[in-house]
């Protein structure tokens, strides 16, 4: 029994248990929501839930003077959620035509170290940003007079192809749309390549049925007709066997009573 267990151990080691839940907290700060599991989903939400009080926190200790517990309650930001960088969602199409050379200046100055704020710098029009800057910088700021309860996690009515696991959704609060704007989600390559395979698989039970059903009704047309069947007649064209021969014909030293 799990009893009193809060955690979940998701058929992984510790390590990449650890991995899974910063990489899944990164992501959900980088797009607002994002669609996994319903047992990541719901392993990742006090993970992120602490962050985002830690940020909260930051911020405030930072406005009241306190510049150490800001400088702490920041370090433990880093050592939980390490860092990632996020490029901007509108310059996201520039970023992936870039070469190899111009996206490393747009991750990193020349002394090597990591932009952190997202601007311009220079020649550049746009940097990245770390995930901890907008953690603390855009998301704390919407739930500072907020105690706690800052995600939700919505089921979904579709499974992950493959498994059939529950998928659920989790955002944070106040990014709800209204039911009008909602838009149905494009089918991924995979769902497609399912979706195909199964309307095949229907048309061709269909079409085996059909042919079951036309060979069935030609077979009573032909019992009401009159004319034989099949295996009637395949009998009537079998050929003749001496045994049959020997029947019909008349028996060997037999005496003719016909009249001369």
């Amino acid at each position: 029994m799990r009893h009193r267990v809060h955690h979940r151990k998701l058929n992984r080691i510790s390590e990449h248990r650890v991995a899974l839940r910063r990489n899944l907290a990164q992501s959900l700060f980088e797009h607002g929501r994002i669609t996994t599991t319903l047992a990541k989903a719901k392993d990742v939400r006090p993970f992120v839930e602490r962050l985002v009080t830690l940020a909260v926190t930051t911020r405030k200790r930072a406005v009241s003077g306190d510049s150490a517990g800001s400088l702490r309650a920041r370090r433990q930001i880093h050592r939980l959620l390490s860092d990632r960088a996020i490029i901007p969602a509108e310059h996201r199409q520039a970023y992936n035509d870039l070469p190899d050379a111009a996206r490393a200046k747009a991750l990193r100055m020349a002394s090597g170290r990591r932009y952190r704020t997202g601007e311009p710098k220079g020649r550049l029009a746009f940097t990245a940003e770390a995930v901890s800057h907008r953690l603390i910088e855009k998301i704390a700021p919407r739930f500072a007079d907020r105690p706690g309860g800052y995600t939700r996690v919505i089921r979904l009515p579709s499974r992950r192809v493959g498994d059939h696991t529950p998928l659920a959704m989790i955002q944070f609060v106040g990014e709800e749309e209204a039911p009008t704007s909602l838009t149905r989600a494009g089918k991924t390559a995979r769902q497609r390549r399912v979706d195909s395979r199964y309307a095949f698989a229907v048309r061709c039970a269909k079409a085996w049925s059909g042919r079951i059903a036309t060979s069935g009704k030609a077979g009573e047309r032909s019992v009401e007709a009159g004319e034989p069947g099949p295996s009637e007649s395949s009998a009537g064209n079998a050929p003749t066997t001496g045994t049959d021969a020997s029947s019909a014909s008349p028996a060997e030293g037999a005496v003719d009573e016909s009249p001369a």
